[in-house]
């Protein structure tokens, strides 16, 4: 079983039940970002099976905290950010302001974002309604693989929400039986409390910025509750199946998709 050192989040997503066999190890797994990867982390990541890596993050959040990659063997790096609309616009006002130790940008980006506070699901539903070509190149890169190196790795900043949306998204489409994708999503909140949410705590709270229950679930929370309103968007429009096909997924890489989760 593969661990990334120097990450709060990473996991394979293989063990899973559906109807028939559990989903196989070694296709898909997620992640927070990997900037803080330890020099093992690294090793450990030039010595999996991991061939592609994708990257939900917007650029700036990229420019400020890299991906660490191991030199050992090159993999493929392919970005997609997802953070759309108006969130994209506070974050972004938000990181550049913490980078700059503006304090004043960052307190007037922080009442911005204080009075358009989303819930979870209602960001997960933005994702959706703009994200579908994204979802779909995912599953594509997961069903036709690098040949040496097949697996899929996802990853956001915190491995929650983008991440969180686009496994649930992925494991729905190829059977997982429902509670299984809800346990997976909910588990995230135990990997990022402690040391992750409280480096995070610190980093916004240092700026004069009160974390509220609101702010405190948008940034660590992982309720059942989210993902399931966003299941149901997707339940309301045929499936993810369907919802994979309307952002260019065809009949037969879905189910290559499906192929490749059955080992």
């Amino acid at each position: 079983m593969i661990e990334l050192d120097g990450t709060f989040n990473f996991r394979d997503l293989g063990g899973l039940p559906t109807s028939g066999e559990p989903t196989a190890y070694g296709v898909l797994y997620r992640s927070d970002a990997l900037h803080a990867l330890t020099p093992a982390g690294e090793a450990e990541l030039a010595a999996s099976d991991i061939g592609v890596i994708v990257d939900f993050r917007t650029r700036t959040e990229r420019e400020m905290a890299p991906d660490r990659q191991p030199a050992a063997r090159h993999i493929r790096d392919v970005h997609l950010p997802l953070l759309e609309g108006a969130m994209s616009h506070l974050v972004t006002e938000a990181l550049e302001a913490r980078a700059l130790g503006d304090h004043t940008a960052l307190g007037r980006a922080a009442e911005t974002a204080m009075a358009n506070l989303p819930t979870l699901g209602e960001m997960y539903v933005q994702m959706l309604e703009h994200g579908a070509a994204s979802f779909a190149q995912v599953a594509r890169l997961i069903a036709a693989p690098e040949p040496e190196h097949p697996g899929v790795l996802i990853h956001c900043t915190a491995g929650k929400d983008r991440t969180g949306v686009c496994a649930a998204l992925m494991l729905d489409a190829v059977g997982v039986e429902r509670d299984a994708i809800i346990a997976d999503y909910t588990a995230t909140q135990q990997h990022l409390s402690g040391a992750w949410l409280d480096a995070m705590t610190h980093s916004v709270t240092r700026f004069g910025v009160t974390v509220s229950p609101e702010l405190a679930v948008i940034m660590g929370g992982s309720p059942a509750s989210e993902i399931e309103r966003a299941l149901a968007w997707i339940d309301a429009r045929g499936g993810s199946a369907a919802y994979l096909q309307s952002g260019g997924s065809t009949d037969a890489e879905l189910a290559a998709l499906r192929q490749r989760f059955a080992g």
